[in-house]
């Protein structure tokens, strides 16, 4: 039997709710990695399933198990962050698994490249854990996409704001110095991930690395989602972090030229709907998306300009005030 220890090296911390069905695996996936030096808090958010009895019943010392009212995954994981005693601090969603060297290879780059926080790539499995490996399949598509895109710009920062290629908070692996630097997922309910992974880009620049070779974790994708509020509600969030953090790295001063301008980008594509829905598709205008896109690049050439003019030494807003 592992032994406990007052200082381990890694806390994980699995924010829990009513995954009866896939919860044991996630246990399994922590308990069973080639580190063993770890602790284990499962947070229970109000199941009404049997997800917390399965939990209970592992003899493991290293597992601590609580329970508590619902109150939605980023409470859930920041009660988590209150509760660990390790040096890293790593997140697992109850539905999702991580493979059993993922902890020895992080570790292993984080301590040779002196990262703050590092992801890896991830593999995409069913409720039932058949590897969605189609190319064409959409999920897929939309990753490569993000993937390319990292490839094509190399900085990491960049590659955020066009997609968020990190796909989940089980993907999260962190030093708990920079975990308490960052401080507390915000109360975005499906954007919390994304929120927290540009603070950390911010608070550590240079400090979050990408492991783009290396599949480490197996993120389930349920084939009962559907479009729906979710899906409205998650762009929504996700237009407002866009917005706020494309202008935390420029200067203040051009901050509020660059949110007009991308405001205005908004309306443009919101016009161009409501235009093309107007006209017969025979009549549709030839031309639109070209004069879009030479658009967008007049727009990028006069911020670079605009930036280029203004003093580095220009003060930023601080980590604090995002």
């Amino acid at each position: 039997m592992p032994t406990v220890t007052n200082q381990p090296l890694i806390s994980v911390i699995i924010p829990a709710y009513n995954h009866e069905r896939f919860i044991g695996a996630a246990v399994d996936s922590v308990l069973h990695q080639t580190v063993a030096d770890l602790e284990l808090i499962v947070i229970d958010d109000g199941s009404t399933d049997n997800t917390g009895a399965i939990v209970k019943a592992y003899p493991d010392p290293r597992l601590t198990y609580y329970f508590q009212e619902n109150q939605d995954a980023y409470n859930t994981i920041n009660r988590g962050f209150s509760l660990v005693k390790g040096r890293y601090v790593a997140i697992l969603n109850s539905d999702d698994v991580y493979t059993l060297d993922r902890f020895e290879r992080l570790l292993d780059y984080c301590r040779e490249h002196g990262a703050e926080c590092v992801l890896s790539d991830v593999v995409p499995i069913s409720d039932t854990g058949e590897i969605f490996d189609d190319p064409d399949f959409g999920w897929n598509i939309w990753h490569l996409k993000n993937r390319d895109y990292y490839f094509a710009c190399g900085d990491i920062y960049r590659a955020f704001l066009k997609g968020n290629f990190m796909v989940t908070t089980s993907n999260l692996f962190m030093t708990a110095h920079a975990m308490r630097t960052v401080g507390n997922f915000c109360s975005l309910r499906y954007l919390h991930d994304y929120d927290f992974i540009f603070r950390m880009m911010l608070a550590f620049p240079g400090g979050v690395h990408y492991l783009d070779r290396e599949k480490l974790l197996y993120y389930r994708i349920h084939s009962g989602n559907t479009l729906g509020e979710a899906a409205i509600i998650g762009r929504e969030q996700d237009q407002a972090l866009i917005a706020k953090y494309m202008t935390a790295r420029i200067p203040v001063a051009l901050q509020d030229d660059v949110a007009a301008g991308a405001e205005r980008l908004i309306e443009l594509g919101r016009e161009l709907h409501e235009v093309r829905m107007a006209l017969a598709p025979e009549h549709h205008p030839q031309g639109v998306r070209p004069a879009v896109k030479n658009l967008i690049q007049s727009f990028q050439i006069w911020i670079k300009k605009k930036i280029r003019h203004v003093e580095p030494a220009e003060n930023r807003k601080s980590i604090k005030e995002l």
